[in-house]
């Protein structure tokens, strides 16, 4: 699906305990992340300080024990996964663990986003590996892009060509996706890769499907349905999940609270927010 792997098989800133984004001129490797069965990014929240728990972001369907159902939700559920984490010049820095899954879900997008053992100080220290921040705001048309494979250590660049009112695949509904221009022609393997605003250098989205086939809202060939509920089928384009959602969700230590005002990512079945913040 949905772009899995191939083998199923500054000074002032550390006083203010916060780390910096990174840079675009860095980009490079820098920040990306090697999953068994996907690609992925340690990210920062606009939020974190450098003394938090380090993040990574990659795919709901990249998730080791399945794809999450329509509709399911996973919050804070302990997992210790490994993952290799790679310098700005692809080289192996070294091994990440999880401690939990914060947040997963394949409805309305498709995002895993792990808490990890070490703090991005830590990382820093001890590996020299820097995190990439995710984007607070929606991504835009034209926008110029990277998709960023840990995987097969390959990039992919070309622009936002349209924010799509619905993507359908199978069973799974996503919202506001993004639809890159043919430049971007992923491959299996790529799920999970970040796609990075090459102006800013933030994270705007997670890369997840394209359409193989031809066919119309099946297995690995997704359909776009609008406002109006008609069906848009592109063989050979591929899709991301914007993450700016992720950013309003997040309370201190990284923690990921769905109660926050203002936090619209998907609740558990039968999550009852409390009155204050409805």
């Amino acid at each position: 699906m949905l772009r899995r792997s191939l083998i199923v098989l500054s000074v002032l800133l550390l006083a203010l305990g916060t780390t910096p984004a990174v840079a675009a001129p860095l980009a490079g490797y820098t920040g990306i992340v090697r999953l068994s069965n996907c690609s992925g990014s340690l990210i920062r929240l606009p939020t974190s300080k450098d003394t938090d728990p380090a993040l990574v972001l990659t795919n709901g369907h990249c998730e080791e024990s399945g794809m999450p159902a329509p509709g399911e939700v996973i919050v804070d559920r302990p997992v210790r996964r490994p993952m290799t984490l790679l310098g700005q010049d692809g080289s192996v820095l070294g091994t990440l663990h999880s401690t939990k899954i914060a947040y997963a879900t394949m409805t309305d997008t498709d995002v895993t986003l792990y808490q990890l053992d070490r703090t991005y100080r830590q990382i820093a220290r001890t590996l020299g590996g820097h995190p990439l921040t995710l984007a607070a705001a929606p991504a835009d048309v034209h926008t110029p892009i990277s998709v960023v494979s840990g995987f097969f250590k390959r990039t992919w660049t070309c622009s936002i060509d349209r924010v799509v009112y619905s993507l359908h695949e199978a069973g799974w509904v996503w919202k506001i996706a993004i639809r890159y221009t043919p430049e971007c022609d992923v491959i299996h393997g790529t799920s999970g890769s970040p796609i990075i605003d090459r102006t800013s250098g933030e994270v705007v989205g997670v890369n997840n499907t394209g359409n193989d086939d031809g066919e119309a809202c099946s297995l690995n060939n997704p359909c776009e349905v609008d406002e109006n509920g008609v069906v848009t089928v592109l063989r050979g384009r591929s899709y991301g999940e914007q993450t700016y959602l992720l950013t309003a969700c997040a309370a201190l230590g990284n923690e990921i609270d769905l109660n926050l005002p203002g936090c619209m990512l998907p609740k558990p079945p039968g999550f009852v927010l409390p009155l204050s913040a409805r």
